[in-house]
This record gives structure tokens, sequence and C-alpha cells, in this order.
């Protein structure tokens, strides 16, 4: 298939530089810090990210795992993503059809080569199914090691304290992204912002509910026009409105050599100097030129377009299993 991009994205510090190390929207390191150390004695070091195939891409985990990804190999790092199909199929993800679910996996990484993801020779996609066939006995050992030492109940207690404990860290940062590192060369944990549905009061987008969101294979002319003339976008409100959480997170961080202050535009939007029939079409007219690289692509690229019509079919058929099954 063709990987060729036409939508590069900018490049991004070194993190040897003198100044405080910046990865995308990730807080300063601190010349000195823990953190800044283990990354200063680290000449290439590895970022782990993974992903759970269980239908369409929205475009939070299309574009921003892209510039994410971009920042971290501009700098530097080379990436590992765990393509998690067997816990797609514990999850009962299109059915627990491992085919259908490596299908799904397949279309995702193909959006990433054609939406901008750079250096793919600096990032690895690993398939947890592979990692676990090739290593079977030490697996199957493991699982019932941890069968005969742990019961259910038990499992349930720790795995929810290590939750509680490192949401109360998310709330304590008001949800802002996070560098943890308690000791030179332990890992350092890297979380971005989290995109909110396009619709009043939805704190995060819905793959089930497609108005919630932008998905990468959105059409230009009809879906990603009317979801976003739809979207709510209160004139001269701020807080909660998802027109102006794309724009921070997803348009200018994608065309930073175009825009350069965000302060700026939110200071004309409580003004009322900027209207949302103004915010609006240029929102939908930036959109549609960061997706149509992989409009393209799925309508030219015979391979490319032979395995989207496959996951649209299955997915399809899954959702009426679904409902079907729930109803």
């Amino acid at each position: 298939m063709q990987t060729s991009s036409s939508n590069p994205l900018p490049g991004s510090p070194s993190l040897l530089d003198d100044e405080p190390v910046r990865l995308t929207q990730l807080e300063k390191l601190e010349e000195g810090s823990t953190s800044h150390h283990f990354l200063k004695n680290k000449p290439e070091p590895i970022a782990y990210d993974g992903f759970e195939p269980s239908g369409r891409m929205h475009i939070a985990q299309g574009v921003t795992k892209a510039i994410n990804v971009n920042k971290l190999t501009d700098a530097g790092c080379r990436v590992k993503i765990l393509v998690a199909d067997v816990f797609a199929k514990l999850n009962k993800k299109m059915c627990g059809d491992m085919e259908k679910i490596r299908d799904v996996g397949k279309y995702f990484i193909e959006i990433w080569k054609v939406v901008g993801l750079k250096f793919f020779d600096k990032v690895e996609f690993v398939w947890a199914s592979d990692v676990i066939n090739s290593r079977a006995s030490e697996y199957s050992e493991l699982v019932l090691d941890i069968a005969c030492t742990f019961n259910v109940p038990r499992v349930k207690r720790k795995v929810n304290m290590l939750a509680r404990e490192y949401w109360n860290i998310i709330e304590k940062r008001e949800n802002r992204p996070i560098l943890l590192s308690h000791r030179t060369n332990n890992p350092i944990i890297l979380s971005h912002h989290m995109l909110p549905g396009l619709k009043k009061g939805q704190a995060k987008m819905s793959k089930s509910d497609d108005s919630s969101a932008i998905f990468m294979e959105d059409e230009q002319s009809d879906q990603v026009n009317e979801k976003i003339k739809m979207a709510h976008c209160p004139p001269g409100i701020v807080e909660g409105n998802p027109c102006l959480e794309y724009i921070k997170h997803i348009i200018f961080p994608w065309f930073q050599e175009t825009f350069e202050n965000f302060d700026d535009l939110i200071t004309d939007y409580k003004s009322k100097n900027l209207h949302p029939s103004d915010l609006k079409p240029a929102l939908t007219r930036a959109l549609n030129r960061i997706l149509k690289p992989v409009q393209d692509h799925f309508n030219s690229d015979s391979e490319a377009k032979a395995l989207l019509e496959k996951v649209k079919t299955k997915l399809s058929k899954y959702v009426l299993v679904f409902c079907s099954a729930t109803m």
C-alpha cells in the first residue's frame, strides 16, 4: 500500500537541547530533575503506547496520536505501539472474532501512515497476539501461577487501588499532562488532554454516537461540515466549548507554522469579536485539510479501499449483532 503523505508535521526540539525539554503538550522537564536526568542519559529512549482495535477511528485518536508520536520521534525516541488484539477479543470487540479485530488494527495503522506519522523506521507496531503466541509456554505458565496465587476479588482490589492512585494524580493536576519519575531510570508516564464530544455536556467522544466526533474517514462535503455546524459552540463561552477544544488541541498543534497565538483567539471569542458563525467555517476548513490525504488515499489506493470496505462491513455486522444481543 502507498504510505506517502502530503501532510507533514513540523519538527520539534531534541531531548538534549539546552532549553527545558518539551514533548507535545507535556509539562516542562526542569533542568536537573530526575526525569531530565533520565532522558539525558538515554541516547534513544523507548516510548510505549497502545490501542485496542475496536471500531472506527475518531480524529483525536488519529491526529493527536500522530502529533504526539512525531514529537517523540523528532526528539530522538523510538516508539513501540502495542496493538492490543488479544484484549479486544477478551472484551468481545467485533464479537471476539480475531480476524475482524486484526483487520480493524490494520485499518488504524494505515490511517496513521497516511495522516502524517513520520519516521516509520522509529515506530514499531507490536501485535499482542504475536508476542503471546511466540512465548506461549512461558505465558501459560505465568497465567497458571497467577491463577493459583490470586483470586478474582483480590485482583480487582489491587487493580482498583492502582487506578485510584493514578486518577488522584490526574485530578490534582487538573487533568493536565503528567510526568512521573520517582527514581532515576524509572519509567516516565506521559498523558495528554482528552477531547470532549461535540454535543453539549459530552465529556468525551463516543464511537457509538457518530455525531459526537469527527472520524478519520468522514466525507468533507456532508459529514464534517454538518457535524461542526451542529456542534455546541455558545457565543462568548469558552468553558465546555468543544469547537475551541478542537482548535487548541488539534488545529493549532497541526498548523503551528500558520497559527500562533491561541490566547488572542480566546480573548476575541470571550469579547464576542469572534462569533461561532465565523469560527465554525474556519474550523471545518482546517479539519478538512487534515483529513483530505486520508480520504484521497482510501479512494485511490485499491488495497486501502478494500480494507476500509471490509472494516465497514464487519463493523455494521458487529453493531447489528451487538444491538440484537442487548435488546
